[in-house]
């Protein structure tokens, strides 16, 4: 006599995925598709109108494809505008930025960390509060005071002010408290000193949060476009977003030099996204910042 058994229901680690999960999985996966298509469709549509003339930007603007493409623009907006010039002082200004951005914040979380002195709460919670204001609302003040300080039309004006990045602070704060206190202990022990266990010990460990940093600081100060404008009067010592919002002053707008102009100043930013991206989530997954 023949006894039909009958499959058991799958349990445990050979349980297939629960029904809630894989539908969870694909409405995750629209998500993210739409929006990566709210980012790349401005993005195709700045290209194909700096590839086209503006002959045919004008007789047919919602067709990407009519009238054919080239480079003209680009060569005529590289040699027409000095936006060498502005990639130079864009670029010095961001690299100095990330230089004293992250030696200042990084020693400003390692004391919030690990240094225990009167008023360290307070201290916590000015930085917080640095966090709830906006930048908006600290023009004027660093206008005056760096009037004052006869700092205007100078690259130390626009470096200076990224320097207090409260965020910065926070990641470097997070980081350092989660290095083990008995490594702090046994550096203490060993007669290291505060600024010794600061270099040697807890800064190679905080790479990630350091890369994190800096490259957050560089695409900031990239793209800072009101504070620039108010202390920069110079064509020469502008950056790349002042230079390019020049370029709209004109009546008459030539539309694929404009696209070309705004492609070649976000490329170099593409590229430190692209290349340093898996820093970026390995430095903020770490740190705990969500």
């Amino acid at each position: 006599m023949t006894t039909i058994t009958q499959p058991r229901p799958a349990t445990g680690k050979n349980a297939p995925p629960a029904h809630g999960a894989t539908l969870f999985n694909r409405l995750c996966a629209v998500c993210l598709t739409l929006f990566a298509l709210m980012w790349l469709v401005p993005f195709f549509w700045a290209i194909a109108t700096s590839l086209r003339s503006d002959a045919s930007i004008t007789q047919k603007p919602t067709s990407p494809f009519a009238g054919g493409w080239s480079l003209n623009a680009y060569s005529y907006a590289w040699n027409t505008y000095p936006i060498g010039t502005w990639y130079l002082n864009s670029l010095v200004i961001s690299v100095l930025a990330v230089i004293f951005t992250v030696a200042f914040c990084s020693m400003a979380g390692f004391a919030l960390a690990f240094l225990r002195y009167r008023g360290r709460t307070a201290v916590l919670a000015l930085v917080a509060a640095g966090l709830m204001l906006p930048s908006e609302a600290l023009v004027l003040p660093q206008f005056i005071e760096y009037r004052s300080l006869h700092l205007l039309g100078t690259f130390w004006a626009l470096v200076l002010p990224s320097i207090a990045a409260p965020i910065s602070v926070f990641v470097f704060r997070s980081f350092f408290a989660g290095i083990p206190v008995a490594l702090i202990e046994a550096a203490r022990i060993d007669g290291a000193g505060w600024w010794r266990i600061y270099a040697r010990v807890c800064m190679p460990l905080c790479r990630p949060a350091l890369s994190t940093v800096a490259i957050l600081t560089f695409i900031t100060t990239w793209n800072s476009f009101l504070w620039p404008l108010l202390v920069l009067s110079q064509t020469k010592s502008q950056t790349v977003p002042v230079g390019l919002a020049s370029l709209l002053s004109n009546t008459n707008i030539q539309y694929a030099e404009v696209m070309a102009s705004s492609v070649l100043g976000f490329l170099p930013l593409i590229a430190v996204f692209l290349v340093f991206q898996r820093q970026i989530v390995q430095g903020v997954t770490t740190t705990g910042i969500k």
